[in-house]
């Protein structure tokens, strides 16, 4: 891991939220040509295969740390590309997936981040987020159902929820993947084309594309608002799949080199077991 190690924060100084948004289909850092990408990608998921064993051994040894990756963004910006290219590098036995869509009447009777508690990562586990607490800021926005004094105390509430998470030894991975109305056009479009894809695209879509403008001020908002030390927003140019890919990766293995997570020592007496093993005869 030294090499990983001596790079630092390179990534996420590089792609923490500022007050300018990248382009869509820019490289901040990193590799510029897909072929590197791939190359890099792969160097990458088995630094981060590495660091997830570590982790989630560490957490049946007993830890409690744990990491939890929030991934935001318009239709088609990848999430769930994100979660099959990136998570599907390490060991899905340490793996919790969440999707969040529409609450249902029943979670609607409880505070608005009760169904996102029952689905916390457990220690020693890498968690992933596909939509979040955020659409419970962002869309009732949009829609016009969240007054401005009900979204400022939403962002205070999630501020707080995000500090105890970290203090608990939860380190929090927000990405806002950001993509341009032009590649999102072209993404629906092929969704439509081909009838194997079909299934990914819902008629609410083209309602949410219409409100583009509303969504784009709503996300700046958000980023604004809740990118903080201890749980700050990292913006992902979405536009080339190969690129948002590698930097995700990356920020994960930022974030777990930084956390270190460590084997636990053995229970026991590791000559005395490995001589019974030895004592052991196995007949046919």
């Amino acid at each position: 891991m030294a090499k990983k190690q001596q790079n630092g924060n390179r990534v996420r100084d590089a792609l923490r939220a500022g007050d300018e948004l990248p382009d869509p289909a820019s490289s901040p850092v990193g590799p510029e040509k897909k072929a590197k990408g791939g190359k890099k990608l792969e160097s990458a998921g088995e630094q981060l295969a590495e660091l997830q064993e570590a982790l989630y051994a560490e957490g049946i040894g007993g830890g409690a740390r744990s990491v939890l990756l929030v991934l935001q963004g318009m239709d088609t910006s990848g999430k769930g590309g994100t979660v099959g290219h990136v998570l599907g590098l390490v060991n899905p036995m340490g793996v919790q997936y969440a999707g969040f869509k529409k609450p249902t009447a029943a979670e609607l009777k409880h505070d608005f981040l009760w169904r996102i508690r029952k689905k916390l990562p457990s220690p020693g586990h890498l968690g992933v987020f596909d939509r979040s607490h955020y659409e419970d800021v962002l869309v009732p926005r949009v829609l016009g159902q969240l007054p401005a004094a009900e979204r400022r105390k939403r962002y205070t509430q999630i501020n707080a929820f995000e500090k105890e998470l970290t203090d608990n030894g939860t380190a929090v991975v927000k990405v806002f993947l950001h993509i341009s109305p032009e590649e999102q056009l072209r993404r629906l479009t092929a969704r439509l084309d081909r009838p194997e894809k079909r299934w990914k695209f819902d008629p609410s879509d083209i309602e949410a594309r219409r409100q583009w403008p509303a969504y784009q001020k709503a996300y700046a908002d958000v980023l604004k608002r809740t990118s903080t030390a201890h749980a700050p927003w990292y913006v992902v140019p979405a536009d080339r799949k190969w690129y948002r890919n590698w930097a995700v990766a990356e920020l994960l293995v930022e974030t777990l080199t930084d956390m270190d997570p460590q084997f636990p020592e053995p229970a026991f007496d590791v000559e005395e077991q490995r001589a019974a093993l030895q004592g052991v005869g196995v007949s046919g």
